[in-house]
């Protein structure tokens, strides 16, 4: 088992193993009493929202997509599943020819969700869908959280620039998804060469205060780096002395010196002092980046302060306290039949569901309606829009799935439809109602 990162992104080589135990334990059994043919749906959604958010972020779709297009067992796999006897014979010679052939609809990334959304919708046999369910919410999960919060954050900004630099503190493999997650978000850039690569990010970054402490002095640090990479790059100012730092980066680049950075200490009342410092030395078009533990409490915190772009790592990459969106994948249909979990604060309903987004005249958000997919639809008003989008059909991926600059956009339109309330970084109730209607 191994991943790719190339061209067309960031995709499983072979993932079989990526299915739990009790997945293939399940598989076996239906296998050996015959309802493994039998039609089924699963649906993906979450109970709620993570404590004091009113909104959350679709992510990794496209991913869900190329991982599912990709699941195969192959011979490790299966060496490793037999060698173990972790499933029979039986279902090994089932595993060894298994190509999904089923269909899935869904949000596309980047569209808002609320509890009870059905975000994410595979239709097929119980043994195609079943085996699906641990690489289907291990990629919806943690993208959804980063999106989620990173959205969050590029609101707290207003617009400033937010460059992702996370890589260090996640999964190597998870650094990559992190970065595209929060570019859909709306951060401008990301230190993750490999998430470029695969996805054409812009990517962006400078020194470290290692860079600072190999040279003799400060001064020849910044000289060495400017001399590399001209005068519009940024500096580094806060390894010793932060006043003294910027005299010196202004001294070496000139008036024209594009950034400079700080990392540490109480970076509003540093940004607004450096702002001072800059521009009495004539340096008043070198912009201020900080970083060094910012959420979105922090960023928004400083929307007063003289800061033109922010550097978000940690808390991007981990969900901001919310590493995972808490997302579900039921059985709700089969052969036809509704059926539905009835466990205490785990239930689920029945059937499969489809949802709409009821919205005033102006654009702004009214109520998520969730309705059953097999009886008559709602009426779609003037200013509603249905959300889930067909995404495989027969195994295959359609045509024309939204590219990452359409989930961009979709995030900025989406925020925008909330009403005020529902981006406010306070704790509060989810930005619209979800309303079911019965069959």
């Amino acid at each position: 088992m191994g991943v790719s990162v190339g061209a067309s992104g960031l995709g499983p080589v072979s993932t079989g193993l990526l299915t739990d135990h009790y997945e293939l334990t399940m598989l076996a059994a239906a296998l050996a009493d015959g309802t493994a043919a039998r039609g089924c749906v699963f649906e993906v959604f979450t109970r709620r929202l993570p404590d004091g958010r009113r909104y959350g972020v679709v992510g990794g779709t496209a991913r869900v997509v190329e991982a599912i297009t990709a699941f195969r067992f192959g011979a490790a796999e299966l060496a490793h599943l037999r060698d173990n006897s972790v499933v029979d014979d039986t279902t090994l010679a089932w595993l060894a020819e298994y190509r999904f052939g089923g269909d899935v609809d869904g949000y596309p990334e980047g569209e808002l969700f609320f509890p009870g959304s059905p975000l994410l919708t595979v239709t097929g046999t119980f043994a195609d869908a079943v085996i699906l369910e641990t690489v289907v919410l291990s990629i919806l999960n943690h993208d959804s959280a980063i999106v989620s919060a990173a959205a969050r954050m590029a609101g707290a900004a207003n617009g400033r620039p937010i460059i992702e630099m996370g890589s260090r503190r996640t999964h190597e493999v998870a650094a990559i998804a992190s970065a595209r997650a929060s570019y859909i978000a709306g951060f401008s850039t990301t230190s993750n060469l490999a998430s470029g690569s695969a996805y054409g990010i812009p990517t962006s970054g400078t020194c470290a205060h290692a860079f600072t402490l190999l040279h003799d002095d400060e001064r020849a640090a910044f000289a060495a780096q400017v001399s590399a990479l001209g005068v519009d790059t940024t500096l580094l100012v806060d390894t010793y002395d932060i006043t003294q730092g910027i005299a010196t980066a202004v001294e070496v680049a000139g008036t024209g010196l594009g950034a400079i950075r700080i990392d540490s200490g109480d970076v509003g009342v540093l940004a607004r002092q450096a702002r001072e410092q800059l521009d009495a030395l004539g340096a008043t078009e070198t912009r201020i980046v900080v970083s060094g533990d910012l959420d979105e409490y922090a960023i928004a915190s400083l929307r007063a302060e003289p800061v033109d772009a922010y550097g978000v790592g940690t808390s991007v990459v981990t969900g901001s306290g919310a590493p995972t969106a808490g997302m579900v994948y039921k059985l709700v249909e089969v052969e036809g039949r509704p059926v539905a979990k009835r466990s205490s604060h785990k239930e689920s309903r029945g059937g499969r569901k489809l949802a709409l987004r009821r919205h005033k005249p102006t654009g702004t958000a009214l109520e998520e309606v969730i309705y059953p997919a097999g009886g008559p639809a709602p009426e779609l008003g003037e200013h509603d829009r249905l959300l889930q989008i067909p995404l495989m059909r027969g195994g295959q991926q359609v045509a024309d799935l939204p590219t990452l600059e359409d989930s961009r956009n979709r995030v900025r339109k989406g925020l925008v439809s909330l009403p005020w309330e529902g981006l406010k970084l306070s704790a509060g109730e989810p930005a619209i109602p979800t309303v079911y209607l019965e069959q």
